[in-house]
């Protein structure tokens, strides 16, 4: 038995969360193994807004959704009090 009905409502109460509204992909320097995969996260997903990070340490790449749009000097300074270096947007 399905929960949805044949206009295509579900007939459950549970909701699906929205999609970032904002994605952004940084560049930081100096992640070398999982652990600073989990700080840089962990700094950057505790900001203001922040919904969802990505940490790729192979790459440097940090990729950020968001509900609005970041401020560059909040994240770099979060990254830096984590101990890493935001170098820019990719």
């Amino acid at each position: 038995m399905s929960c949805c009905s044949s206009d295509g409502t579900c007939s459950t109460t549970a909701t699906v969360a929205a999609p970032a509204a904002v994605t952004t992909v940084f560049t930081v320097s100096g992640m070398t193994c999982g652990h600073c995969e989990k700080t840089v996260g962990k700094a950057i997903g505790a900001l203001d807004g922040v919904e969802a990070v990505q940490v790729d340490v192979k790459t440097g790449l940090v990729t950020v959704g968001s509900t609005a749009e970041l401020d560059d000097e909040t994240v770099r300074a979060a990254v830096d009090e984590a101990g890493y270096e935001l170098t820019g947007r990719a």
